[in-house]
């Protein structure tokens, strides 16, 4: 054996030893210090000569990190492994079984199991020693040349800005000022560099960075990025340690990514310490940040609350590697019996029976008596606090805003054009805004009112901003905000927390010290296996009662699983006894992982208990790191963290609770800060519409207003303009009338001649003759003069004429039929996101290929596309068109059809059919989802569910039961659906005599009833189909079985038949039996009869699968993945609809390539033929 791990006992009463580790000893404190020790000691004066010792601690100038430490004294390198202690052992042949088996002397294992439990101890030391001084500050600084990086952003004047000078200069009197060279800066927005260079240590530079320490002020941002470009540029420094105390302004990619540039290649030891930060964020950024630099990182808290360091991660992690050690050996060596096992008991007791959680370390004053704060602000929910800070709440809602300036459209029906007309004044004088309600108003935009507008959702969000704040510091980044007046708090103490009991002590402080004095009655119950009450029922809330309940938390200790019911049922039965006779009761549960009980067992309870009564359950999940179970439980369910808040926002759902989840890193999630998140985003999605209205008024302005100042190059700008205005219509043709009246009107002082004067007194009787009507086009030519030709019909001709009475102008609009375009464009396709419950059927047929006009051949191949020939007289055979040869032709279905689409609307249409085909696979997904899967789509509003319970249905009728629960509150319960259920065998029993309505207490009503099901008797489904059909005002029947019935079929469907003579209800069928293809058909036969829809399950999962790989793989191979055969009706047709949407994308991108050959063929024949020329 090594001689040094034998002579461990000497080595560790070593004063080298201990020197090397870094544990101060009796010679350390006798001489070796700097020359300017003397100095430092005269300026503090006789007052603080403690200070001075303390000083002389650390004067061992072979201090080292964990990392540096553990490559000495790690278990492995003190040969202190299982493996080690094996090879330790005398190989022995079994003269009984002929086995080779281990012999170990009692002086092996003694010896052994003693160094183990020095180590343990000598770990313990060592963490000790980091927790001292300014070590426990700061950590532990190493290298020679260190640069001094000093976040001041988050100081604040005051007794914290005087903490965080005194715990610098202890730092510099207790560490720095044993380096040879120190730089030293300060940065907020800006920086603030002592000296332009790193300098020497002496007694000078040290006078001089304890006076920069004490004249620090504190700023305002934190420009970490522009002070690590500063610092990174001193080629002199090997140790950087940076001192932030809030958030960076950069992200954290932009500080890593420079960081890492900067170092590559350079040898520079990085130390990030967090000073009294309790933003979680900031916390979770600066480890980041140390972890991707690949340097250390320590947290500190004035409070104790977020202690953490790498170095003592490191220390904590070995210390239960031995300890773990000395649980193993004591089990394996149980059975050899004699003295050998008591001395391995007398040995191995003192550490094996140690609690992890004596290692670590505790907040100051942890163990001190609470000091009790009165809270100055009422306790609110989020939910209740927006009822008087919400947008609503201070009319700041937009369209409360907007309502006195908005107006609806004017329509109104014109008699003579015989069709409803909308007014055009709004919209040209005013903005179009879709309102909530999905209209369109026209709104006219107050500029001033809509800056004030935007200048008060600004204020709000900053107060939204405070409100979150608040509720991430203190006892409320825990527990969240404790709103009702009864208490009782559960708190999760199984073995799995052993590491976390002094987190989960203090948590449990921090609460009855800030929100727990202005309760009227509390207790807490604290549960593992067994469950252990502080109190056997409430108390009140008194100074008394909430120090005594602290004195009690404190002996808690960890041990057995989670059994989350029993003390939930324990508080609700004794502690919520009379919960009817209370009002604002709570139960606040912290733990760390996943009940015993399953998920669906405690949500019914505590919907059950919960139910008409003041009482909610709010749960407060911490996450922790996945650790090794050191006592051997294995605890009764596992899950990793997703599933377990997953499994507890059910539970807290049930229960009308919050649900808050929190870490070391900070909150991950919470309800009350998710619902003041969700009103910042409506006043920010309030503000872009506001400036959306300011900006768009802005640009009509500038379209509006005309420059008279065009310059003649711009001529046809100006007439691009005219054309694009309305045209007007014509002068009215004078008649003969009309022309004698302006005449006369123009010349009444002249002599007037008789003919005229006979026209100008022509009775208004007289029947005049009207010229005949032109259209516009004729009239332009005629007095323009143009001879050309038109090639395009108006759309309509307009014939212009006085009337008979005054100089009133009459207008006859004449329409031409539009001319019908063979060829037709890619159409632009919307589809809804939201899934309407409805049938595949009436979805597709507002949602199909062919209502979206997506078909390839109609949409390519019109009439004239055809290929033509035409028989030659002349020639005596057929004769191909000339433009046969300037399109590409291509076989379809046996006849030459032309290509006239170019590859660019090929492109837009395979774009618009891929989104139809994800949203056809996202609807697959969804009638594969939930309830659905097995049952199918609940359509009608009141139903009957007919569940069949006969011998046959035993293999499925657990998972129905199961799965039943999910279809009451998915389905009914959700769509507030009005159901009875009804069970048939060789009997019949209904649950209700009628329809009744599904709210909480009929579900769970439900369920219950559905629960006490068991397989047993023949099927008679014709006796359960008459009876459902005789409930009043039932729409639909769904029938859940297996298989056909004990009757005859035929005979079935002509009773349904004719039952159904004086009733429209439709019967859809959900089978479970997959092999019997008879009874399948049977019932595809009576939903078809009776217009409702079969469904079966078969293929689910493997449709599940296909679907995923589709989103996700892509739609490029026709032929993988595909889905499986479907027989249910809506899985059916819209699968088919997958498969031809499918084919004729694949045909669609075959074209597009034939014409890219084609048109590169093309190019080549045309520059051969000008090469020829030439």
């Amino acid at each position: 054996m090594d001689t040094h791990i034998r002579k461990m006992p000497q080595l560790l009463d070593s004063d080298q030893f201990f020197e090397n580790i870094g544990v101060t000893t009796k010679s350390s404190l006798q001489g070796d210090h700097p020359p300017w020790q003397d100095f430092t000691m005269s300026h503090l004066g006789p007052d603080n000569e403690l200070l001075g010792v303390q000083m002389k601690k650390i004067q061992s100038k072979k201090v080292q990190t964990t990392e540096e430490w553990l490559r000495n004294y790690s278990l492995e390198s003190l040969q202190l492994t299982l493996e080690h202690l094996v090879n330790e052992g005398n190989t022995v042949l079994n003269s009984r079984n002929g086995v080779e088996e281990i012999e170990f002397t009692e002086e092996t294992l003694t010896n052994f199991e003693s160094r183990l439990s020095e180590v343990i101890e000598l770990y313990q030391q060592r963490i000790q020693w980091l927790l001292q001084d300014s070590r426990k500050v700061f950590g532990l600084i190493k290298g020679t040349k260190v640069g001094l990086m000093v976040d001041v952003s988050h100081m604040s004047y005051g007794p914290k800005l005087l903490d965080f000078q005194k715990d610098l200069l202890c730092l510099i009197d207790e560490q720095l000022c044993y380096k040879k060279q120190l730089y030293c800066l300060a940065f907020s927005s800006e920086i603030s560099p002592l000296w332009e260079s790193p300098k020497n240590i002496n007694v000078h530079v040290l006078h001089e960075a304890r006076q920069w320490i004490q004249q620090l002020e504190p700023g305002r941002g934190c420009n970490l990025l522009k002070a690590l470009k500063h610092v990174l540029t001193m080629k002199e420094l090997n140790s950087l340690t940076l001192i932030v105390g809030n958030c960076p302004d950069q992200s954290l990619e932009i500080l890593s990514d420079y960081a890492h540039q900067r170092l590559l290649g350079r040898e520079l030891q990085t130390h990030t310490v967090i000073y009294d930060c309790s933003n979680p964020a900031s916390l979770a950024v600066l480890k980041n940040l140390a972890e991707a630099v690949r340097g250390r990182y320590h947290c500190y808290s004035s409070k104790g609350e977020n202690f953490d360091s790498s170095d003592f991660h490191l220390l904590l992690q070995e210390s239960q590697k031995a300890k773990d050690l000395l649980k193993s050996i004591k089990q394996i060596f149980q059975r050899m019996g004699g003295s050998l096992i008591s001395r391995i008991a007398d040995v191995s007791t003192e550490f094996a029976n140690t609690a992890t959680s004596n290692l670590l370390p505790k907040p100051p004053k942890h163990e001190g008596p609470l000091v009790i704060q009165t809270p100055c602000v009422l306790a609110k929910t989020s939910t209740d606090w927006l009822k008087t800070y919400g947008l609503k709440a201070k009319k700041l809602n937009l369209y409360q805003v907007l309502a006195p300036n908005a107006f609806s459209p004017v329509e109104e029906f014109v008699p003579v054009l015989k069709k409803t007309v909308s007014s055009t004044v709004y919209e040209k004088a005013m903005m179009q805004f879709e309102w909530c309600d999905g209209t369109v108003k026209n709104i006219h935009v107050d500029l001033p009112v809509l800056y004030n507008y935007q200048k008060l959702l600004a204020k709000m969000v900053r107060v939204y901003e405070k409100r979150i704040d608040w509720l991430s510091v203190d006892s409320r980044r825990i527990w969240g905000s404790v709103c009702e007046r009864r208490v009782v708090i559960l708190v999760d103490i199984s073995v799995t927390n052993s590491m976390y009991i002094i987190r989960i002590q203090h948590s449990l402080r921090l609460l009855l010290e800030e929100q727990m004095s202005n309760k009227d009655y509390f207790n807490i119950i604290a549960f593992g296996s067994d469950i252990v009450p502080w109190q056997l029922e409430l108390v009140p809330s008194q100074p008394e009662n909430l120090q005594n309940a602290w004195r009690w938390v404190l002996s808690l200790q960890c041990k057995g699983s989670r059994n989350f019911m029993s003390a939930l049922r324990r508080a609700v039965e004794v502690d919520f006894k009379d919960k009817d006779k209370h009002k604002s009761q709570g139960l606040y549960l912290l733990t760390t992982g996943i009940p015993d009980q399953e998920t669906h067992t405690i949500s019914a309870y505590v919907a059950e208990v919960c139910r008409g009564f003041d009482l909610q359950l709010h749960v407060c999940l911490f996450s922790v790191m996945e650790d090794v179970d050191s006592s051997g439980i294995i605890p009764a369910r596992y899950a990793n963290t997703t599933e377990t808040a997953t499994a507890f926002k059910e539970i807290v759902q049930a229960a009308s609770g919050r649900f808050h989840w929190f870490g070391e890193a900070g909150i991950f999630e919470s309800d009350d800060i998710t619902i003041i998140v969700s009103e910042m985003e409506k006043a920010n999605n309030y503000s872009q519409k506001c400036a959306f209205l300011v900006e768009s008024l802005k640009q009509r302005s500038v379209n509006q207003s005309v420059n008279p100042f065009i310059p003649e190059g711009d001529s046809n700008v100006l007439m691009k303009k005219e054309k694009r205005r309305p045209q007007k219509l014509p002068s009215p043709k004078p008649t003969a009338l009309s022309l004698a009246r302006t005449y006369i009107k123009d010349n009444h002082g002249a002599e007037r001649n008789a003919s005229i004067r006979v026209l100008a007194w022509r009775p208004t009787s007289a029947k005049a003759e009207i010229p005949p009507a032109q259209t516009i086009k004729e009239w332009s030519q005629t007095e323009n003069k143009r001879k050309h030709k038109s090639r395009k019909q108006p759309e309509f001709s307009v014939s212009v004429f006085y009337t008979d009475k005054g100089r009133n102008v009459g207008t006859v609009y004449r329409k031409y039929p539009k001319i019908m375009c063979i060829r037709k464009s890619v159409p632009s396709v919307t589809l809804p996101k939201k899934e309407e419950i409805c049938s595949s059927e009436e979805w597709l047929t507002k949602y199909s290929i062919k209502k979206l006009k997506l078909e390839l051949p109609r949409l390519m191949f019109g009439p004239g596309c055809t290929h033509q020939k035409k028989t030659v007289e002349s020639l005596h055979k057929k004769v191909s068109a000339k433009y046969c040869t300037i399109f590409p032709s291509v076989e379809i279905n046996g006849v030459v059809k032309h290509l006239q689409f170019q590859p660019k609307e090929l492109e837009i249409y395979t774009e618009e059919l891929e989104k139809v085909l994800q949203r056809y696979i996202q609807r697959i997904q969804w009638l594969l989802s939930g309830s659905r899967r097995l049952f199918g789509t609940i359509l009608e509003a009141n139903i009957c569910v007919l569940i069949d319970t006969s011998g046959s249905m035993d293999p499925y009728l657990r998972r129905i039961t199961k799965e039943f629960t999910s279809l009451i509150w998915e389905q009914l319960r959700k769509n507030e659906i009005r159901f009875n259920l009804l069970r048939f065998a060789e009997n019949t029993e209904s649950w209700k005599e009628c329809l009744v309505e599904a709210t909480d207490e009929t579900c769970h009503d439900a369920v219950q009833w559905v629960s006490k099901f068991h397989a047993h008797g023949n099927t008679c489904i014709l006796m359960a189909l008459q009876k459902a059909l005789s409930f009043e005002g039932i729409e639909a029947l769904y029938v859940l079985t297996d298989g056909k019935p004990d009757t005859s079929c035929s005979l079935i469907l002509k009773e349904i038949e004719r039952l159904r003579k004086n009733q429209d209800t439709k019967i859809h069928t959900v089978s479970f039996s997959h092999t019997d293809r008879e009874a399948n058909e049977f019932l595809k036969k009576l939903a078809s009869h009776t217009g409702g829809r079969y469904h079966c399950s078969f293929g689910d999962v493997d449709g599940q699968l296909a679907a995923h790989r589709m989103l996700t793989e892509g739609l490029d191979d026709e032929d993988d993945p595909v889905f499986p055969y479907f027989e249910g009706d809506d899985l059916k047709k819209l699968s088919e609809e997958v498969a031809k949407a499918r084919s004729f994308l694949k045909q669609a991108k075959s074209l597009r390539l034939l014409l890219q050959k084609w048109n590169r063929n093309q190019k080549d024949n045309s520059g051969f033929k000008k090469n020829a020329q030439d």
